[in-house]
C-alpha cells in the first residue's frame, strides 16, 4: 500500500485488522455449534458431544487437540471444511505404497481414497498391512461423514415426533444451532439424563488421579515406615481405580475388559489388589511394592500411549456379548497376566539388587518364594482362562480348540510357566536360573496379550482392540532382553 498516503494507509490497515478480527470472531463462533452436554448418536450408542469430539479427534491423529483447538472445536471445523488434518502412518509399506515418509493431509488421503481401497481388496491374508489399509480407509471415511455431517444424529422434534436426525438434514447453522440448543432438555423428557454420566467421567481423570496416588504410595513405602500411610494411599488408589472401572461399567453395560485399554486397566488394577490381598496374608512389603509399580505403569500407558490404546466405549461384536462369559473367561485370563506381572516385576528388582546392589541369603530366599508363589497364582488362574475360553468357544464357534493365534500363545504360556514351576519343585532349575527365567516369562505374556494383535494381527481374537504398538512391544522385548544380559553376567553363584 505504498501508493497511498500515509494517513489512507493508516485506517486502510485498520480496517483489514478490523475485518479480519470480525472474520475470525465469526469463525470461533461459528464453531460453537454443539454444547459439551448435547445428546448425539454415533455408531450404535448415545454419548454427550464432547466425549464423541475427543474420542473421534483421538482416533483420528492420536491427539486430543490440533493446532491449539480442541477437539470440540475441530470436528466443527472439519464440518466446515475449513480445517485440515494430518493422519500419522506408522505402517512402513504403507508408507511406501503412498510415497510419504511420516503423514498424509486428509485431503490426499480423500484423493486416494479409490486407490486405497483397490489395494486393500487385494491382501487376501489378514496380516497388518492389510489392517493398516483399513484403519487409514475407516479415517478418510469418519472425516468425510463429518463434513457432509452424516458422522453423528441430534435429537429433534420434527412435526411432533422425536427422533434422531442427521446433521446433514440442516442447510444453516441458525437452524442447526436452534434444534441442538433444544436437543438436550427434548432427549432428557423423552429418555432419561444418563448419558451425561459419561461426560462427567470423561472429565473427571479418575485414572490420571489414580496414577498420582499410586507414585505416592510407592514413595511412602519405601521413605517411611508409616504403615498406617501406606494403607491409605494404596485404599485411596484402589478405590479411585474402582470407581472408574464401575462408571465404565454402568455407562457401557459390559465388563471392563473388551479392548485392549480395558485389559491394560484391568490388569493394573489386578496387579495391585492381588498383591495387596497377599501382602495380608505373607505381611511382606514387597509384594505391595510390585504391585504399586505394575499399577502405574499401567496407568502411564493409559495416559500416554494415545495410538496404541483406545479408550472409547463401542459396541461389541456379536460374539462378545455374552456377559457371563466375557465375565468369567476374559477376567480370569487378565486376573493370571496380573499375577504374572508381579512376579515379573519381583524378577526384576531381584536381578538388580543381585547385581547392583547387596544381598543376604535370607533375603534372597524371600525373592523365590516371592516370585514362586506369585507364579503359582498366575498359572492356576490362566489354566482356568484357558479352559474357560474353550467352553466358550465351543458355544460360540462350535470347536473348543482350533489353534488361534491367541489360542496357542496363550498355551505358550502357561506351558512354559508350567516348566519352570516344576523345575524349581524338582531343583532342576536352580535359583538364580529361576529369577532369571520369571524375568524372561513375562515376554511370552507379552506377546500372548499385545503381540498377537499387534505383530501378528490374525485370529479369531483380533477384533475389539487398537491398531499399532509394534515398536512398543519391541522396545519392551529389547529392554528386558538387555537388562537380563547384564545382570547376569557375573552373577553370584547360586544360593540354594
Amino acid at each position: 500500500m505504498a501508493f497511498l498516503p500515509k494517513k489512507k494507509e493508516k485506517k486502510m490497515r485498520k480496517l483489514i485488522f478490523i475485518f479480519f478480527v470480525l472474520m475470525n470472531s465469526y469463525s470461533f463462533a461459528s464453531c460453537k455449534l454443539f454444547n459439551e452436554d448435547t445428546p448425539i448418536q454415533e455408531g450404535g450408542r448415545v454419548k454427550p458431544y464432547y466425549v464423541y469430539a475427543t474420542e473421534t479427534l483421538k482416533y483420528l491423529i492420536g491427539k486430543t487437540k490440533f493446532e491449539n483447538k480442541k477437539a470440540k472445536e475441530v470436528i466443527c471445523l472439519i464440518y466446515k471444511n475449513s480445517i485440515e488434518l494430518d493422519y500419522t502412518i506408522q505402517h512402513n509399506q504403507l508408507r511406501e505404497f503412498l510415497n510419504v515418509e511420516k503423514s498424509i493431509s486428509s485431503t490426499d488421503a480423500e484423493s486416494k481414497k479409490e486407490l486405497i481401497k483397490a489395494e486393500y481388496l487385494q491382501q487376501k491374508l489378514n496380516t497388518s498391512y492389510k489392517k493398516a489399509l483399513i484403519l487409514l480407509l475407516n479415517k478418510i471415511t469418519i472425516y468425510q461423514n463429518i463434513k457432509s455431517g452424516m458422522a453423528f444424529s441430534i435429537f429433534i422434534d420434527h412435526q411432533g415426533e422425536k427422533q434422531w436426525a442427521p446433521v446433514a438434514l440442516f442447510k444453516d447453522f441458525k437452524s442447526l444451532r436452534k434444534k441442538v440448543k433444544a436437543s438436550k432438555n427434548l432427549y432428557i423428557d423423552a429418555h432419561n439424563d444418563t448419558f451425561l454420566l459419561e461426560l462427567k467421567f470423561s472429565k473427571s481423570h479418575l485414572f490420571s488421579y489414580s496414577m498420582l496416588l499410586a507414585i505416592f504410595a510407592i514413595f511412602v513405602l519405601v521413605l517411611t515406615k508409616k504403615s498406617w500411610l501406606n494403607h491409605f494411599f494404596i485404599i485411596a488408589t484402589l478405590l479411585l481405580q474402582v470407581i472408574g472401572i464401575t462408571l465404565r461399567v454402568i455407562i457401557s453395560g459390559r465388563a471392563p475388559i473388551t479392548n485392549m485399554y480395558e485389559t491394560v486397566l484391568f490388569s493394573g488394577f489386578g496387579a495391585l489388589f492381588i498383591g495387596y490381598i497377599i501382602f495380608f496374608v505373607k505381611k511382606e512389603k514387597l509384594y505391595l511394592l510390585a504391585g504399586l509399580g505394575y499399577n502405574v505403569l499401567c496407568l502411564f500407558m493409559m495416559m500416554f500411549a494415545n495410538n496404541m490404546l483406545s479408550s472409547s466405549i463401542s459396541p461389541l461384536v456379536p460374539v462378545l456379548r455374552d456377559n457371563f462369559w466375557l465375565s468369567t473367561h476374559v477376567t480370569t485370563i487378565i486376573l493370571s497376566y496380573a499375577a504374572l506381572a508381579l512376579s515379573w516385576m519381583l524378577a526384576n528388582i531381584a536381578l538388580f539388587r543381585l547385581r547392583f546392589g547387596k544381598i543376604e541369603k535370607r533375603e534372597l530366599n524371600d525373592y523365590f518364594n516371592h516370585i514362586y508363589n506369585c507364579i503359582k497364582v498366575g498359572v492356576v488362574l490362566l489354566s482356568a482362562g484357558i479352559i474357560l475360553g474353550g467352553i466358550w468357544a465351543d458355544y460360540s464357534w462350535g470347536r473348543f480348540w482350533g489353534w488361534d493365534p491367541k489360542e496357542t500363545w496363550s498355551l505358550i504360556v502357561l506351558l512354559f510357566y508350567m516348566a519352570i514351576l516344576h523345575g524349581k519343585y524338582s531343583n532342576w532349575i536352580n535359583n538364580n536360573r529361576f529369577i532369571t527365567l520369571s524375568a524372561f516369562g513375562f515376554l511370552t505374556v507379552m506377546m500372548a496379550w499385545f503381540g498377537v494383535n499387534y505383530i501378528l494381527a490374525s485370529g479369531l481374537h483380533s477384533y475389539g482392540f487398537s491398531e499399532g504398538g509394534a515398536i512398543f512391544l519391541g522396545t519392551f522385548f529389547a529392554t528386558q532382553i538387555i537388562f537380563i544380559l547384564v545382570t547376569t553376567i557375573r552373577l553370584p553363584k547360586s544360593i540354594n
